[in-house]
């Protein structure tokens, strides 16, 4: 009896000890995160802005593709609609700024309903070609609608100004996407969630267990298409002018890109490859640059050319050798830190 209750003490123990270690790493790891925020000046609070809206995009793909099955190839209608809908809000109304992210993720939301309709009895390759073409199409029509976007001036999205200094607007930017991880979070521990899961991994037999297939795939394209909206309001806000050039197909391709290589159904891989895409052509060229011997082969115009090099070889490395993606390659981590919960 003494040696059980002996056992059980030091189990005890144990357990109090290995949750003070994954706590004492998790702040840790916060707070050199914030570092670049403390320190890092004006210019670093821009870019952990940029980080934050790529990654909340990223979640929005990862709703839509990692948890739905479902793919888009024209996210920058979404992000776009919601942006210019933000700027036209905040110039033309003078609402305040939370009224024109509200704006912004109800234009998203309900621009993502439309296509989901069309899209609804379409997969695969076609459904795909379908986004893709309304992505182009929202490029050469919606963003160039002067009374909406402002032509080729581009649309302004004033800040107010208690969130005039970028360090402010980082932490609104930081905030947003923690309440967009706690939702995220919370589909996935829900039935919703699990019909979600269902419908990913084969339609037929979710239908035949009563999940409403049609139901849950719009309501997919719809939170997919609220948490774009209300990225391309705070990049609105980030940039203040919006333009068309700023949604074009090439930056789609980057977002699925890096929810990809972040991994699908990973809610920290997406975060970590959104936040190394959105900074990678920003710091890349200053680092290269900065190096005490410069290669032969490297010049101005190649360290513009490199990022997106990169980019393409992260993939094929994620395609051969890691399937799951950064995701896969965290996954003994986040087990550790959760002790076997959801990541």
């Amino acid at each position: 009896m003494a040696t059980a209750t002996m056992t059980f003490a030091r189990v005890k123990v144990q357990r109090r000890f290995g949750l003070a270690l994954r706590v004492t790493l998790v702040i840790a790891l916060l707070a050199v995160a914030a570092l670049p925020l403390v320190y890092g000046g004006d210019v670093w609070a821009q870019r952990i802005s940029r980080a934050a809206i790529y990654a909340i995009i990223g979640l929005s793909i990862n709703t839509l593709t990692g948890h739905a099955g479902q793919i888009s190839l024209g996210h920058q209608a979404f992000v776009g609609i919601g942006a210019f809908a933000a700027a036209f809000t905040a110039s033309r109304l003078g609402a305040p700024l939370g009224f024109g992210l509200a704006a912004g993720a109800v234009a998203g939301m309900a621009t993502a309903a439309v296509v989901g309709m069309v899209a609804l009895r379409v997969t695969g390759l076609y459904l795909a070609l379908v986004t893709l073409a309304f992505g182009l199409t929202a490029e050469t029509t919606i963003f160039n609608w002067r009374e909406f976007t402002g032509g080729g001036a581009g649309a302004f999205a004033p800040r107010p100004d208690i969130l005039s200094g970028d360090r402010a607007f980082a932490l609104l930017c930081l905030g947003v996407l923690a309440l967009v991880l706690y939702a995220d979070w919370r589909l996935v521990s829900t039935k919703a969630g699990r019909a979600l899961a269902a419908v990913r991994n084969d339609e037929r037999i979710a239908a035949t267990l009563g999940i409403d297939t049609t139901g849950y795939k719009l309501a997919a394209f719809s939170l997919s298409g609220l948490a774009a909206g209300l990225a391309g309001g705070l990049f609105a806000h980030w940039n203040q002018v919006v333009q068309a050039m700023d949604f074009e197909f090439q930056v789609a391709l980057v977002w699925v890109l890096m929810t990809v290589v972040g991994g699908l159904r990973s809610r920290l891989g997406v975060v970590l490859a959104s936040a190394f895409f959105a900074l990678l052509p920003l710091t890349l060229p200053n680092f290269l640059s900065g190096l005490p011997w410069q290669p032969p082969f490297l010049n101005e115009a190649v360290y513009h050319v490199l990022p997106p090099f990169i980019v393409v070889v992260m993939l094929l490395l994620v395609l051969r050798f890691f399937p799951g993606g950064l995701g896969q390659l965290l996954r003994p981590a986040t087990r550790w830190l959760t002790k076997g919960g959801r990541r």
